[in-house]
């Protein structure tokens, strides 16, 4: 009888248990979340090899202390010892490049490139330090030739186009939406065409980018958004992990009655923005209970920043005319830069790629000086551009610092950037991925 009783019930359940597989719903692999690689993982060089490098100052990008007359051993590609060369064993077959009287430190990431139509520009910033950028808003077909030219160039992070609503500010670069649903449909697309960020544009109101922000971050990506008429706060409160530009934050530190005023204007023309972005700036005041406030918020929330200070950089020349708006309110964005970081707020390098106050290929090292200008000391900026840049990318597993385990991307330069930021542009030699940059 016993017998009998548990095999019926052994039955029952063998028959709940198939029956709840047939009405399961299956796992749609278009949904599954990514890997966030560079597109551009698979063509970038290898090599079997063993290189010391030996005699520099290493800088780890992690905010420590620099290691004197250090030495790091990449193995095939992969960092496999890091320290003072006293104590670290040179394999017999290495390679060993004589490193003195420089300074080692991890490539540097770009959180904010853009291609802007210049043939070659991603070789350039790669000769000149810059091992791994991310471009937040252009179609991927956009760095094609970039990528079949026969150059070196960084790895590449793409967000595909920015997702907006119409009129676009930028209609070559964006995908533009009517409603949620399509936003969603876009972040799946983006994210099965190798997306590793997705940026939202500043006329998606809150709604649809908290829409956005669910979807993305059920694929594993982040969000970063440019706002200009959606409060960064709002925005953030939606889940954007990322801001770009600091003038994203005009809407949160103004008037309710003097924001507005701004924000129709902008939606009445996208390019009104360009010259009012000033003149709402040059009022804004960085003591104020607001600036305070945001920075308690973004340093509560983890939120990364990249302020793109190069974008709107403005000097007065002598014998021209000054655009005192442009000025003061500049310096205000700098103020408030630093502020925020004082604060807490996660501050990362992002170049702008052409910017009018850096010669071509140099903008990422303008905007280093730039956050020193902010008062970010020169050891803060290094970090902002490394492992900071590498965390608000999702990579810092593998790169952003020099440790043991990660990938061999890093750069020699001549001059202490700790003592002036400046030295950065001084580059003696770029490895990316254990291969010297010829």
């Amino acid at each position: 009888m016993r017998k009998n009783t548990l095999r019926l019930i052994t039955c029952q359940l063998a028959l709940i248990t198939a029956l709840y597989s047939c009405n399961k719903t299956p796992e749609n692999p278009a949904t599954k979340p990514v890997r966030i690689r560079e597109i551009n993982e698979k063509e970038i060089a290898s090599r079997k090899s063993t290189i010391a490098i030996t005699g520099a100052t290493i800088i780890d990008g992690r905010g420590g202390s620099p290691i004197s007359d250090g030495c790091v051993i990449v193995t095939d590609g992969i960092i496999s010892a890091v320290g003072k060369a006293a104590d670290i064993e040179i394999p017999r077959n290495a390679q060993i490049v004589n490193a003195r009287g420089l300074t080692l430190l991890p490539g540097f990431i770009d959180s904010h490139f853009h291609l802007d139509g210049v043939h070659g520009l991603p070789a350039q910033f790669l000769q000149n330090g810059v091992t791994s950028v991310r471009d937040p808003g252009a179609w991927m077909e956009a760095y094609a030739e970039e990528r079949k030219s026969g150059q070196p160039i960084p790895r590449l992070f793409l967000a595909g186009p920015h997702i907006d609503m119409f009129p676009p500010a930028y209609p070559r670069d964006a995908y533009v939406v009517r409603d949620a649903d399509e936003a969603v449909r876009e972040v799946n697309h983006l994210a099965d065409e190798g997306a590793s960020v997705i940026k939202v544009y500043f006329r998606l109101p809150p709604a649809i980018i908290a829409a956005v922000c669910k979807a993305a971050h059920a694929r594993g990506i982040p969000v970063t958004g440019h706002l200009e008429t959606t409060e960064a706060k709002e925005a953030i409160e939606a889940g954007l992990d990322g801001i770009e530009h600091i003038t994203s934050f005009g809407l949160t530190l103004v008037p309710q009655r003097e924001g507005e005023k701004y924000r129709q204007m902008v939606l009445a023309d996208n390019n009104a923005r360009k010259q009012g972005r000033y003149e709402v700036w040059k009022n804004i005041d960085p003591d104020s209970p607001a600036t305070d406030s945001l920075g308690i918020f973004l340093h509560g929330k983890g939120t990364f920043v990249s302020p793109t200070l190069g974008a709107f950089e403005y000097q007065a020349a002598t014998g021209q005319p000054t655009d005192t708006a442009r000025l003061e309110g500049f310096g205000k964005m700098k103020k408030i830069t630093g502020k925020l970081h004082r604060a807490g707020a996660r501050i990362v390098v992002g170049s702008h790629s052409m910017i009018t106050y850096a010669e071509t290929g140099w903008a990422f090292q303008r905007e280093m000086e730039l956050l020193v200008d902010s008062g970010l000391s020169p050891a803060e900026v290094i970090t902002a551009g490394t492992i900071q840049n590498a965390r608000f990318f999702r990579i810092e597993d593998r790169l952003g610092s020099i440790e043991k385990g990660k990938q061999a991307d890093l750069i020699l330069i001549k001059g202490d950037p700790l003592k002036n930021i400046s030295a950065a542009r001084n580059v003696n030699k770029v490895m990316l991925n254990g291969v010297w940059v010829k």
